[in-house]
C-alpha cells in the first residue's frame, strides 16, 4: 500500500486528506475564490498547514450541468497554480483533469498525481498518464456533467461501478500504467441519486477488496443536503460524518474543503484505531 508521487512516497494503508483547490469561477462550492495564483497558492499553503498531504487543483468545473471548457484556458488556468504549489510547499499536488495536455504540462511542472473524473477515456489520455509516469485516479462518472444528474439508473450501483472501475485498470494496465500505480474513486454525486450515493458508502469495504486504494469526494456535496436540508455553506459537519466514515472504511486519499476539520476527524479514527485490542 505504499505509492510514489513525483518523488513521495506515502503509505495508503492509512487515510490522508486531500485539499481541492479550484481555479475555476463556476465551482460548486468554491468557484470564483481561488482563480487567481496568488489566491490559489494562498489556500493551498494553509491546507498543508492544516495538515493536508495532496492538494488537488483542477480548472474545469465538472459539477451537475457545468460546460465544458478548452483545452488552452484550462492549461492556462491550472498550469501557473500547479507550478507554484509544487515549487513552494511540501505536498503532493494532484491535477484533476481529463486532458492529455494539462496530464503532461501538469507532470512537467511537478504534480505527482492526476486525478480525473473520466477515468482516462478521452482521448490521449491513457497515453499521456503512461508517459507521464504518475499514479492515476480512475472516477466513476454515469454520462456527462451537463446531464448527468437526469435520472440516473442502474441495475446494482455498487456492482455496476465496480465493473466500470475494473473495466477501466484493464485498459491502463494494458496500456503500461503500473498495476500499484492507480487508486479508484466511485463518484460520489457524478451521475447518481441519494440513494444511490449512500450504497456506495455503505459499500466502500466492497471497492476495497477490488485492490486498489481508494480516493473518495463527498465534501459539501448535495446527497448530504439531501439528508441535512442544509445549504452548501451550511454542509460542514455532514462533510466531516463522511469523512470519518471514510476513514473508518479504510479509505486511502478524503478530498475535501474543509482540511483541518477533516484532519481532525481522521486522527481520532486512527488514534482509535491504534488502540483497539
Amino acid at each position: 500500500m505504499r505509492m510514489k508521487f513525483a518523488g513521495r512516497e506515502l503509505d495508503l494503508s492509512r487515510s490522508h486528506v486531500m485539499g481541492i483547490v479550484n481555479v475555476t469561477p463556476d465551482s460548486f462550492s468554491d468557484g470564483g475564490q481561488y482563480n487567481t495564483t496568488e489566491l490559489a497558492v494562498q489556500r493551498a499553503r494553509q491546507m498543508v498547514a492544516d495538515g493536508a498531504t495532496f492538494v488537488d487543483v483542477g480548472g474545469e468545473s465538472t459539477r451537475p450541468g457545468a460546460a465544458p471548457v478548452s483545452e488552452q484556458e484550462e492549461l492556462d488556468r491550472v498550469s501557473p497554480v500547479v507550478e507554484a504549489i509544487a515549487r513552494q510547499l511540501d505536498v503532493v499536488v494532484s491535477v484533476d483533469t481529463s486532458s492529455a495536455a494539462v496530464m503532461r504540462e501538469g507532470a512537467s511542472l511537478g504534480a505527482g498525481l492526476i486525478n480525473d473524473v473520466r477515468a482516462l477515456q478521452r482521448e490521449g489520455a491513457v497515453e499521456a498518464a503512461v508517459e507521464t509516469g504518475l499514479p492515476v485516479c480512475l472516477m466513476h462518472m454515469k454520462g456527462a456533467p451537463g446531464t448527468m444528474q437526469e435520472r440516473p439508473e442502474y441495475r446494482h450501483v455498487v456492482r455496476d461501478v465496480a465493473a466500470f472501475l475494473m473495466d477501466r485498470v484493464r485498459v491502463c494496465e494494458s496500456a503500461g500504467v503500473p498495476a500499484d500505480q492507480i487508486l479508484l474513486d466511485p463518484g460520489f454525486g457524478f451521475g447518481k441519486s441519494a440513494e444511490h450515493n449512500f450504497q456506495l458508502l455503505a459499500a466502500l469495504e466492497q471497492m476495497r477488496m477490488l485492490g486498489y486504494p481508494l480516493l473518495v469526494g463527498m465534501s459539501r456535496k448535495t446527497m448530504l443536503g439531501q439528508v441535512t436540508g442544509r445549504e452548501v455553506s451550511e454542509r460542514l459537519p455532514a462533510s466531516v460524518a463522511a469523512a470519518t466514515i471514510s476513514a473508518l472504511k479504510g479509505v486511502s486519499v478524503i478530498r475535501v474543503h474543509d482540511v483541518r476539520e477533516t484532519v481532525d476527524a481522521v486522527r481520532v479514527v486512527e488514534a482509535m484505531q491504534s488502540a483497539a485490542y
